[in-house]
C-alpha cells in the first residue's frame, strides 16, 4: 500500500484493497465474457445480442475502470491482468462451444446476475468499513448490471 493523506485508516484501506481486486478480476472476466458472446452469438436475433453484448461490454469496461481508480485512490495496486483476473474471478468459466442467441442469453445473465450479487456484497463489505465512497461506487454498478440483466433476460421472457 502506499502512502495516502486519506482519512480512511490504512487497515480498512488494506481490507478495501483485497475487496475491490477480488472484484476487479471479476468485472475484467465479466468484460471478456461480454466479448466472447458478442463475437460467437448467432441465430435470427443476432444483430440485436450481437450489439447487446458489445454495449454491456463498454459499461463493464467502465466499472473495471471505476473498481480500479478507487482501489489506487486508496493507496492500493489495481492488479488486473488477464491472468490475475482468471485466477481469482468468483465467475463461472463462460462456455466456449456455444452458438445460438438463447444459450447466449442463459449464459450471460447468469455472469451479469453472479457479478451483481458480488457487488451488492461489497456494498454492505464497503459500509462495514466505514468507506461510504466505495459503497457508492458499487451502488452505481449494481444499477447498471441490474439494468443490463433486465435487457439480456427480455430475450428469454417473452417465450414463456
Amino acid at each position: 500500500m502506499y502512502e495516502t493523506e486519506n482519512e480512511i485508516p490504512q487497515k480498512h484501506r488494506a481490507e478495501l484493497n483485497a475487496l475491490m481486486n477480488q472484484r476487479l478480476a471479476d468485472a475484467v472476466d465479466l468484460q471478456l465474457q461480454m466479448k466472447q458472446a458478442h463475437w460467437n452469438v448467432k441465430g435470427p436475433h443476432f444483430i440485436g445480442l450481437h450489439e447487446l453484448f458489445d454495449k454491456i461490454d463498454e459499461a463493464v469496461e467502465s466499472y473495471v475502470d471505476l473498481i480500479a481508480e478507487r482501489i489506487v485512490q486508496l493507496g492500493g495496486i489495481a492488479e488486473g491482468t488477464v491472468r490475475v483476473s482468471a485466477a481469482r474471478s468468483r465467475l463461472e468459466e463462460y462456455p466456449l462451444a456455444i452458438a445460438d442467441g438463447a444459450a447466449h442469453v442463459e449464459a450471460v445473465s447468469r455472469a451479469l446476475s453472479t457479478f451483481g450479487h458480488e457487488a451488492r456484497e461489497t456494498i454492505e463489505q464497503a459500509d462495514e468499513l466505514d468507506d461510504a465512497d466505495t459503497a457508492d461506487i458499487f451502488t452505481e454498478i449494481s444499477r447498471g448490471v441490474d439494468k443490463w440483466l433486465w435487457f439480456v433476460e427480455a430475450h428469454s421472457q417473452a417465450t414463456k
